[in-house]
């Protein structure tokens, strides 16, 4: 610890409780364990993060709050390829506007990163342009924010065009009101001397101005790229609608089991990864409910705290996978020490692409991990949960059960008798529509079900 007594990791944050050396109290969390991973470079910046501090301001909530974001500050740098050497938090009312620690904590963080030999500061928070100028320029390494990290794991994961496109675009959103030059390149001017090349000639155009209007028309041909993108993916949804399948997304925090949840209800063979945002691009699996009714599965993007808005307005196409479902499996890990605030920062992500008044369910994974006074909490909790382990397959037909009887029902109810000789139409209003009876008489199937508005018009054809 610096500057400061330790407290209690449970102890509620009172500001007007704290005396200034405590609230200034720089203090460090030693419980990082990482291993260097595969380094990746990023278009614009190449953030080699091989050894990193973290630095975090606590403004609210109590210790434990505060060091379970750094912890996974850390997890997030461990999966962008790092060795995570310290971690250190400051209790503010505020972060600076100018440095964010502050200037004479910005000076110790210096002291820890010179004591350390990290190549890299990670700050657990968006820095505004200016604050990330002035902290490098006081820590004189380089300084990544959380948003930054995000981005540059999505970059490292995307597979699919579609995915590297939504993260080029994120990225140069992020980029452009941050860029910078870097010693004579700022006053430099692009047409001052030589051929400047097609494209760069004008009167007193500075390096920066280039690269920026670089930048915006990059920008602007990627946005093109991703609404024809859009365009077919609206395609495939429409073709699904008119086929009346209905659909179900599988949401939730990053790491919670998304997809091997989508592999235990489907068999689908989608990657599963101990890593966060180990799945960026969306899968989509046809399956069928213990009625007979045919349903697709969507795995989808994960999320996490403080999702950057970029990511949200770059993905919002692979998004709507979800704000376009009929039903919504929101997944739950079970084993996280506080699930319940999991739980919160993605009902908060789905409120933002308007998918916070479709259907839900809460599905708990990962309890075959834990002990019945802990399944216990988790039932207070989310009481109308289904306790799940995609692990042993604990929960999984009941869960299959209640996405049966939650999906919303087709729009026509009928009631009649399909001859025998239809057992292509009885199996269609299986497949498509919600069966309440059947029961076999000497003329055919008697049928009480609800079904699309296109097959009962062809059931009373009949």
């Amino acid at each position: 610890m610096r500057n400061g007594s330790p407290i209690k990791m449970a102890e509620a944050f009172n500001v007007g409780q704290l005396d200034v050396q405590d609230r200034a109290a720089l203090r460090r969390v030693t419980t990082f364990s990482t291993e260097l991973q595969d380094i990746s470079e990023v278009e614009y910046r190449q953030i080699q993060l091989e050894r990193v501090v973290l630095a975090g301001v606590w403004t609210s909530g109590t210790w434990e709050l505060a060091e379970r974001s750094l912890q996974e500050l850390a997890r997030l740098a461990e999966t962008a390829g790092s060795t995570v050497l310290e971690g250190v938090i400051q209790r503010r009312d505020n972060p600076d506007p100018a440095t964010y620690l502050g200037s004479g904590k910005a000076q110790e963080l210096r002291k820890i990163v010179s004591e350390t030999g990290a190549d890299t500061v990670i700050i657990d928070g968006e820095l505004s342009p200016a604050q990330l100028i002035h902290l490098e320029d006081v820590v004189k390494v380089k300084v990544v924010d959380r948003t930054w990290l995000i981005l540059d794991i999505f970059a490292k994961h995307a597979k699919s065009r579609e995915g590297k496109t939504q993260v080029s675009l994120a990225q140069m959103q992020y980029m452009l009101p941050r860029l910078r030059g870097w010693g004579d390149a700022l006053s430099r001017q692009a047409a001052s001397g030589g051929n400047p090349g097609i494209g760069t000639r004008g009167p007193g155009e500075t390096k920066l101005e280039t690269d920026r209007r670089r930048i915006h028309d990059q920008m602007t041909k990627l946005k093109k790229d991703l609404k024809d993108m859009a365009r077919s993916r609206d395609v495939q949804r429409n073709s699904r609608r008119k086929s009346n399948i209905a659909s179900v997304a599988i949401a939730g925090y990053t790491n919670a089991g998304k997809s091997s949840l989508l592999n235990r209800l489907t068999g689908a063979g989608v990657l599963v990864e101990d890593a966060l945002f180990a799945t960026l691009d969306p899968t989509v699996r046809k399956s069928q409910t213990p009625s007979g009714r045919n349903i697709t599965l969507s795995d989808t993007v994960g999320f996490v705290r403080h999702l950057p808005h970029q990511l949200i307005d770059a993905f919002k196409s692979t998004l709507e996978e979800v704000s376009d479902s009929d039903l919504i499996v929101l997944v739950v890990d079970g084993s996280d020490p506080d699930p319940l605030e999991q739980f919160n920062s993605v009902r908060h992500v789905l409120e933002e692409i308007g998918a916070n008044n479709i259907p839900e369910i809460i599905a708990v994974n990962k309890c075959d991990q834990l002990n019945e006074e802990q399944l216990g909490e988790l039932k207070r909790v989310f009481p109308d949960s289904i306790l799940v382990s995609t692990h042993t397959g604990l929960g999984i037909d009941l869960l299959l059960q209640k996405i049966d009887d939650c999906l919303p029902d087709p729009s026509v109810e009928v009631m009649l008798v399909i001859p025998y000789s239809r057992g292509d139409l009885l199996a269609k209003v299986h497949q498509d529509g919600k069966v309440l009876m059947t029961e076999h008489n000497d003329d055919g199937t008697q049928v009480h079900a609800f079904v699309p508005s296109e097959l009962a018009h062809q059931l009373k054809q009949i």
